[in-house]
This record gives structure tokens, sequence and C-alpha cells, in this order.
């Protein structure tokens, strides 16, 4: 257990990065009409991208799963609901990968502080400034994954305040100090809740069902429709947090075309890496599904409560479209690679993450007593408020603008989950 040790250090822990070595002095005219050129044909481990809430759940795989495609990472993180310890870990997967591959591992540096301190964020902006032709700000920095949110739903509807002030207020500050740091790549960490009571009208949940401007699309059946813009029955603050925040990029895209916005819809992460040494272990207390799962294997609960088993689905019980973490950090890699590379349809783009199929409740503990051969008690209870029935991605887009598509299934995530208790000694269950 000495590697999974947690601390409430509150002392900032650095690697820092290797000196970023510009072109010589010669008249940038002769090599490049500017330093936006420049920048574009360096390889990507010259680029730096910085992941605010990037030591959480989805956050740690993705920025491992960022130095492994040789980027250097940037972490912002307060460790309100994560642990420091989880840097050591990504540090150690990336190394072995790169060891593996015989290359060279990217830099990783962390700066404990909110996202919201502008004070301590306008210092670390500056460190990665570029001097610019013409005063246009430039910095080494290619890109920006936020996911620095509160996410708890029942958490939103009896502290909403709190939502909105982290959530949206501190975006704004966030974008515009951004913005002065010329830093405008942007992927913004999204939610399926935007979609609201739709989840569970019989319609698949398309992006166009949620739209910030009138846009055209094809439907299903071959016919013309005309989306406009708003929201239909999202059911809490937390998913109306969501939805302001990307009529907000929306709004900062159509406003300045330096801008290239991404929002990513997720839908249910789960699962882990495979290694066991990363997975999801919050300092508060979990809401989502099979993190509660888990603690029922542990022993912490007794058992596992089943929030409405009346639902208009097969057997009663909710139903979600479950992706692995993996699957999802990869499709921000796909997201930022698309934005850097100019082919974004608009420079304003939502996306699905999901993998188009869904799985219930109990399906879900079925798999996983399968997998553990443990037994999961339960027992049925009420529907806790802003929740929904069903919601399941299409995920088409995503397939077809970022090349991106899923790869792991909900029983590779429950073996996953396993191994990571395995590994931290929080059980005997071993995965086979």
């Amino acid at each position: 257990m000495d590697s999974l040790q947690r601390s409430n250090a509150s002392t900032p822990v650095e690697t820092e990065s290797p000196p970023f070595v510009d072109t010589p002095a010669t008249e940038s005219s002769l090599l490049f009409d500017n330093l936006d050129e420049l920048l574009q044909r360096l390889p990507s481990e010259s680029h730096h991208i910085l992941v605010t809430g990037g030591l959480g759940f989805i956050g740690s795989h993705t920025t491992l799963e960022l130095l492994k495609a040789n980027y250097n990472v940037i972490v912002i993180d307060n460790l309100s609901n994560a642990f420091v310890e989880v840097l050591d870990r990504i540090r150690t997967l990336a190394q072995k990968f790169h060891d593996d591959n015989g290359t060279k591992m990217p830099s990783l540096r962390l700066h404990q502080h909110d996202y919201r301190d502008t004070s301590s964020l306008r210092p670390l902006l500056e460190d990665y400034r570029l001097p610019s032709r013409w005063g246009v700000p430039k910095s080494k920095i290619a890109g920006v994954i936020h996911f620095a949110a509160y996410k708890a739903v029942e958490e939103s509807i009896r502290h909403p305040l709190k939502y909105y002030a982290n959530n949206v207020s501190g975006l704004i500050d966030f974008a515009t100090t951004l913005g002065d740091f010329g830093i405008k790549t942007f992927i913004f960490s999204s939610s399926a809740t935007v979609y609201g009571t739709l989840a569970t009208s019989g319609l698949p949940l398309k992006e166009e069902l949620c739209v910030h401007k009138t846009e055209e699309y094809t439907d299903d059946a071959g016919m013309k429709q005309v989306a406009q813009p708003g929201s239909t029955g999202i059911t809490n603050p937390y998913g109306r947090t969501k939805w302001i925040c990307e009529t907000i990029l929306a709004d900062l895209a159509a406003s300045d075309p330096e801008w290239t916005i991404v929002a990513l819809r997720y839908f249910n992460p789960v699962g882990c890496d495979p290694s066991g040494l990363l997975g999801e272990d919050p300092r508060q207390a979990p809401t989502n599904l099979l993190p509660v799962v888990v603690k029922v294997l542990t022993g912490e609960y007794s058992e596992l409560q089943m929030f409405g088993s009346d639902w208009d689905t097969v057997d009663g019980t909710a139903v979600r479209d479950f992706i692995h973490v993996t699957d999802l950090a990869r499709g921000h890699i796909a997201a930022l690679s698309t934005a850097n590379e100019g082919k974004l349809a608009e420079n304003f783009r939502t996306f699905n993450l999901g993998t188009g199929s869904g799985n219930s409740v109990l399906d879900v503990v079925s798999t996983m007593e399968d997998v553990s051969s443990k037994p999961i008690p339960r027992k049925e209870a009420d529907r806790r408020p802003g929740d929904v029935g069903y919601c399941v991605a299409v995920a088409d887009r995503s397939r077809e603008e970022l090349q991106w598509k899923t790869e792991k299934s909900l029983k590779n995530a429950c073996e996953d989950i396993c191994n990571f208790l395995h590994v931290s000694g929080l059980t005997t269950v071993k995965s086979s």
C-alpha cells in the first residue's frame, strides 16, 4: 500500500519541462511568415497541453494518453477530488510506455492550485509565452483540455450557486485569461445531460438535438431538418451549467475566428487503465454506478441501491451508454489533433463520446459479478431527482470527423476495475 498512500499536502509538485529552444536569431521572414507556421511545423513533443483537473478520474487517464502521444503536459489541479500520488502513477505508466517503445518521455508538470486562481494562472502562462511579431500573443501551449468542473447531479440540486460559480463563472474568467495569452484551442468536457428529457423521448441522441445556432441537418429518414438553438428539459443545475458553458463557448468562437473549440459530450465513463495503477478513487462520496458497486465489493457499503426499477426499459432499471475511460481519453486526443490540424467543420463543434449502445444497471451488476466471482447485494430504491431512464449516444459524427471509435467493452471495464482493486490492496478480487 506504500505506493498508494494518500496526501493532503498543498505544496506545489512540479517536474520541470526541458528548456524550450527557439529557432536561431535569423530574421523570421526568411524562414516563416509568422510564428503560427513555426508552431504548426513543430512535432507534437515540442507542444505543451494544459489540462485542468488532470489528476481526476477522466483527467488522469487523458493526461496519460497525452504523454503516450508525445505531448508535454501541464496539469492544474487543486486536489479537491484527487490525490497528488496520482501524478507519480501517471509518470510511471508513461515512462514504461516510452521505454518499451524506445521513445523519449515528454515532460509532466503539476501546478497545485484552483483553475480559477488567476493570480497563480497568469505567471504559469507567462512561463510559456513566445516572442511574437506585431505584439500578437503566442504561446508554447498548443491547447487546453478543461476538466475542472463540479459534476455531481444531486449536489448541484442542493447547491446550485456552487456549481454556477465554479462551472460557469470560472470558465468565463479562465477563457478570458487564455485569450490574453493567445491560447485559443480549447477542448471542453461537456455532458450528455445537455440533452435533458430528450434522452427518454425515443429519439437517437444526435448532436443536432442540442445546438447553439440554427443548423440544417439530414435525419435518419433522409429528410432535411432545421434545428433551432436551445435546450429541452434539462433536469438539474449540473446539466444546465454544461449547456450554458457550451453556449458561451459557441458565442466566443462566433465572435473570434482565432478560437477553435470542441465540446465533448460524455455519456457514462467507466473502467480504468488495465495496469491497475489508475482508477476512479475520488475524495468525495461517489454517486456514479460503478464506483458505488466497488464500495459494495470492498465491503465499505453493505448493498447497492438501484434508483428506479420501473423505468420504461427492458428490465425496469435505468439504461446508460457506458464508455471505457481509456476510449474516452483517446477521444480527447482525436479532438485535439483534429482541431490543431484545422480539420473541424466549424471553429465550434460538438461531439458525442459514447459506444452507441446501452446497458442497464442490472447488466452492469451482472457483468461485475461474473468478472469478480463475487455477489453484489442490491435493493430497489426510489428514483433520484434529476435522473432519466435512458441515455445512449449516436456517435456517428465522432467516427466520421474525429476518426475515433470505442474499442473496449463493459466486460473490459469491469476486469480493469478488478485489477485496480487488486493492485490497490482494497480487496482480494483479481480479474482473470
